[in-house]
């Protein structure tokens, strides 16, 4: 997706502040929106990569204007609003609307340990063959998706090394629109840094990407 949150690589952001011995959280409700962020997605209505997209969507103004933790709870408002958990009046009024059922949580604290252990496996299996091999030299696609996409801006029509091949995996690009897992092959590709930004980088810097197959081609 083509939006202010992809600020990887862009430029005028100045140097990301780093902050010792930095806390968990910076505040209860912090882990409170956590929690909530973790509860609510436990309802199933939604993939995790549709509530990274719904992150995306947030206006620029928004997204540059609240923490990060704010950005979750407003785009989980969002997320339960659409798949029809709460409506705006209960967003807006903070309580259920009267004469409503009240739902039993999906999953209890027990569950909750149980899920993060768990994770979210995004594998699967697939009969093609990969396309690529280790070793192989691609160039990233230079498509520029209205959706979301896990494709860096700053990644677009740059040469890269594939060093590792993860099998099949869920297409985020499909999923986060519930469009379904679509799985392609997954592969770790390697970029110079210099490839990345430029001869004034660095010659020792690499970075390794996430990339599907569907984001590569042969150079």
């Amino acid at each position: 997706m083509n939006s202010i949150h992809d600020m990887g690589g862009m430029h005028g952001f100045g140097p990301i502040p780093i902050e010792e011995n930095e806390p968990v959280f910076h505040a209860d409700w912090e882990a409170k929106a956590m929690a909530l962020r973790l509860l609510m997605g436990a309802w199933g209505k939604w993939s995790l990569d549709a509530g990274r997209h719904a992150n995306e969507s947030l206006s620029p103004q928004q997204y540059l204007n609240l923490s990060y933790y704010e950005r979750w709870i407003t785009s989980l408002a969002d997320l339960a609003v659409n798949a029809g958990l709460v409506d705006l009046d209960e967003i807006r009024n903070g309580a259920p609307a009267p004469g409503t059922r009240k739902n039993i949580p999906p999953i209890d604290p027990d569950g909750v340990r149980k899920l993060l252990a768990a994770g979210r496996p995004s594998a699967r299996p697939l009969e093609s063959q990969p396309r690529f091999s280790i070793g192989d030299r691609v160039r990233t696609n230079v498509n520029a998706p209205a959706g979301h996409t896990r494709l860096p801006r700053y990644a677009r029509g740059r040469t890269g090394k594939v060093t590792t091949h993860h099998g099949g995996h869920v297409f985020p690009d499909s999923i986060a629109h519930f469009n379904g897992e679509n799985p392609q092959h997954l592969y770790t590709v390697r970029f110079s840094g210099r490839e990345l930004w430029g001869n004034t980088a660095s010659d020792k810097d690499f970075v390794h990407l996430e990339m599907w197959e569907s984001y590569i081609e042969p150079t």
